[in-house]
């Protein structure tokens, strides 16, 4: 085959216009490549977004734009018994109208009564009392507040403002400062050398009145300091050029805790150029690290401000802290103590409403450690309460591989601590007792919890679940003990909730495979119905017939069954695209309008035009539990891609497809994939796009890289085996790589560097579309026309009814 240049490219794709096609009549589509890839207000709808109860349950908000008629989203609520949405008017909107988020049982948001909360607005405090239904602002400054909750009695609240602790007296209005962190080291008396102190002396030897000042303000001095200590002053601490964190103060205002961070040395950032910008000058944008920085530098104190000192606490006297990585005893590495040494990271303290106990969530910083551990704040001592360890690494909902404490908090009037576990294999919901350390499960199953939430008096769970399918999302509710789970939902698809302060009733964000959300209410009893309040798809849109792909399960080679979906066409033209989802750690199997809403509606077409279209769970996807998220723990590109090389031979087992009438593409991860696929499994795929790929691991970023590869100075052939850089040489068939130049997340310089590879190994059939104005993800619809456009002509030079053909024998040519 040839070298496909740009130019007689760009000349094909003028022929393509918004009805036309180039298929026979018999598979033409009323679909065109422009229309699917407008501003989705302008041709799909707007549809709702980001669910908000207002603080007194009787108005639920959310973010909209019906029919494209402003220039961006618009806040509309809708009242709580349902009816016509109305736009939220200008001066209601700058009011700051509270908004609930939930029962936050033990962080004092809201006063013992349930009467009043307060909330930070614009960098100012504001009070609500929800039996009155009015609000107070309580600070107007410059600086910015933050962080507020009530202190004891709900007499004060306590607040964040220049990195440090504040207490406002709801009575008189006095603030009162509760923590002095101060940037930059103590300052200190300069040393005298032997002759300035020698003459120092010799002046108060020699001088009667010099005496007489130096007594007169040392007095002075003294009187001052007594001053100070008489107004009873929080604790001085100099954090040098370290970065404040986490201030927290315990509910009887004893104990103050912070954690200072600073950032590597050795973590310099990357760059990026940006070309197209307003003054005609290139802009070069810094970026994040590549992988295999060192640990930022982390440590946690603590204040107690009744007897005057500070400390730090020692996160490694938990147990395991100095484990080394089961890769690394594989390969006989030993290591000392100093070497072992594991950087560890603490999140909280989390305080019990009482304030009793205090509990911490501590990480590793290879993240396959999580530890939940109780806090005496007096002597800094940790007592284990759960450890989670994994191998590979920690990660699953609730629970995050990146860090954060996860889903964590306390059962109010007890002393138990939920959090979420893979324990099981399964993402599921636990507590633990912090005086006994007895843990018990609430959940179990073969599926995953999703943000669970207390209700007010946090005598019921509500919680997103996948336990009626793994395909679709349902809300539960379950008693706070744990038992028997009810479902709230029922319909057929994914539904997102917001809880009514009350509890008894959900503003829910409904979508299928083939509809965008809409808003809808009900009550929170199982037998209520949903009622519509929301219409968002144009007229033109809704005149197509969106399809509903059928979701079936396929065997993969080592026996287990793979969730796949699949867009069958009624009049088959014997080829087939397989698109491969992004982020690796996603799921794309599902009865859900999910962010491929561009690619949802490019399927369509695809059908239109006979192909069958496919797209796979691979190994490492969201949604099937721990073991099929680590399967690719160490080889990116093994068993998830195995996973399509077995789709592509179930294709034509089930639909006669043959594997050179089968195109790959995916973006992002699927990028990285459908190189993976070409150079690795040529002989199953006919051709393929690899939009903004990864093509070299050891060149993205370290906290997503070193969790699945470790880092590449530890573990290099993880890095080799998962780079497609190393496997290039096994191209055979047709490649586009479309790219954004200011793409600062899968950075230009990735597929600059897999473009010299293939310019050196003497690769032609290989395409590189640049796009100047985009980063990882497209935003113009030029853009996104420009770039598929130019997938569907190569889909239909490569295995579509036009290609060549006897594409086997121009490989053998090759």
């Amino acid at each position: 085959m040839r070298y496909r240049s740009v130019l007689p490219l760009l000349a094909a794709l003028l022929l393509w216009g918004p009805n036309a096609t180039a298929q026979p009549a018999e598979r033409s589509s009323p679909l065109s490549v422009n229309q699917i890839m407008q501003e989705p207000e302008e041709w799909v709808g707007d549809w709702p977004e980001n669910l908000r109860w207002h603080e007194n349950g009787q108005t639920l908000y959310f973010d909209w734009n019906p029919k494209g008629q402003f220039q961006s989203d618009s806040l509309y609520k809708v009242p709580r018994g349902g009816g016509e949405p109305t736009k939220v008017a200008p001066d209601e909107r700058r009011s700051s109208p509270p908004v609930f988020d939930g029962w936050h049982h033990g962080e004092q948001v809201y006063t013992d009564d349930d009467r009043r909360t307060v909330y930070a607005e614009d960098g100012d405090l504001y009070l609500y009392n929800r039996q009155t239904d009015t609000q107070t602002r309580l600070t107007d400054t410059r600086a910015e507040e933050s962080s507020p909750r009530f202190g004891p009695n709900d007499e004060t609240v306590i607040f964040q403002r220049d990195n440090n602790l504040f207490a406002l007296d709801l009575s008189s209005g006095l603030v009162r400062q509760r923590t002095d962190l101060r940037s930059g080291t103590e300052p200190k008396e300069p040393e005298l050398t032997p002759r300035e102190k020698f003459l120092k002396e010799q002046q108060t030897e020699l001088f009667r009145t010099l005496r007489e000042q130096k007594a007169e303000q040392d007095m002075e001095e003294e009187a001052q300091k007594r001053d100070r200590q008489a107004d009873d002053p929080p604790p001085t601490f100099y954090t040098e050029d370290h970065e404040i964190d986490q201030l927290r103060l315990d509910p009887s205002g004893r104990f103050a805790s912070f954690t200072l961070q600073s950032e590597p040395d050795a973590a310099a950032p990357t760059q990026v150029i940006d070309y197209v910008t307003l003054d005609g000058h290139a802009e070069v944008l810094d970026a994040r690290p590549k992988v295999g920085i060192p640990p930022e530098g982390f440590s946690l104190h603590l204040q107690d401000l009744e007897r005057d000192t500070t400390y730090d606490v020692n996160l490694h006297q938990l147990p395991g802290a100095y484990e080394i990585p089961e890769y690394r005893r594989e390969k006989g590495v030993e290591l000392d103590s100093s070497e072992s040494k594991r950087s560890l990271y603490s999140y909280g303290p989390f305080w019990s409403p009482d304030g009793d106990h205090a509990v911490l969530v501590v990480r590793s910083d290879n993240n396959k450690d999580r530890w939940i551990a109780r806090l005496d704040p007096a002597t800094g001592d940790l007592t284990v309460l759960d450890r989670q360890h994994d191998d590979a690494w920690i990660g699953g909902p609730g629970i995050s591989a990146y860090g954060g404490p996860g889903t964590v908090g306390w059962i109010p009037e007890t002393d138990k601590f939920y959090f979420q576990s893979e324990a099981t294999g399964w993402s599921h919901l636990y507590t633990v007792n912090v005086e006994t350390g007895e843990t018990q499960q609430l959940t179990s199953g073969e599926f995953e919890i999703y943000e669970p939430r207390l209700s007010k008096d946090a005598s019921t769970w509500i919680f997103a679940s996948s336990a009626h399918s793994p395909y679709e999302r349902h809300v539960y509710s379950m008693p706070v003990e744990g038992g028997e789970k009810t479902r709230l939902t029922t319909q057929t698809g994914t539904h997102h909730a917001a809880v009514s302060p009350d509890g008894e009733r959900l503003g829910v964000l409904y979508a299928t495979t083939n509809r965008p959300p809409e808003v809808y209410l009900k009550d929170t009893s199982p037998d209520a119905s949903l009622s519509n309040a929301t219409s968002s798809p144009t007229d033109e849109w809704t005149q197509y017939d969106w399809r509903d792909p059928e979701i079936t399960r396929f065997e993969a080679s080592d026996g287990v069954e793979v969730p796949l979906q699949i867009f069958r066409p009624e009049n088959p033209n014997g080829a087939a695209v397989l698109f491969v989802h992004g982020a690796g750690y996603l799921q794309n199997v599902v009865k859900d309008w999910t962010h491929y809403f561009h690619e949802y509606m490019f399927h369509n077409l695809l059908t239109d035009l006979g192909y069958t279209v496919i797209n796979v769970d691979y190994r490492g996807s969201a949604g099937y539990g721990r073991d099929w998220r680590t399967a690719v723990y160490r080889h990116m590109g093994g068993r998830d891609l195995q996973d399509y090389v077995d789709a592509s031979e179930w294709l034509t087992e089930t639909e006669d497809i043959p594997p050179e009438r089968q195109f790959i593409y995916g973006g992002s991860y699927g990028g990285f994939m459908t190189l993976m696929a070409l150079f690795n499994a040529p002989d199953h795929f006919g051709g393929g796009a690899a939009l903004r790929s990864v093509t070299d691991w050891a060149h993205y970023n370290d906290v997503y890289t070193s969790n699945i590869l470790n880092n590449p100075q530890t573990d290099s052939v993880a890095y080799a085996r998962s780079s497609p850089i190393y496997h290039a040489e096994g191209l055979e068939d047709p490649l586009l790589m479309p790219h954004g130049l200011v793409d600062t997340n899968v950075q230009p310089q990735d597929i600059f560097r897999l473009t010299q590879r293939l310019i050196e190994l003497g690769k032609e059939d290989w395409e590189l579309a640049l796009y100047p104005v985009e980063g990882h993800g497209f935003e113009e619809p030029s853009s996104w026309s420009d770039e598929y456009r130019r997938i569907l002509e190569l889909i239909q030079e490569s295995v579509g009814p036009d290609r060549p053909s006897s594409p086997d024998s121009e490989k053998e040519n090759r």
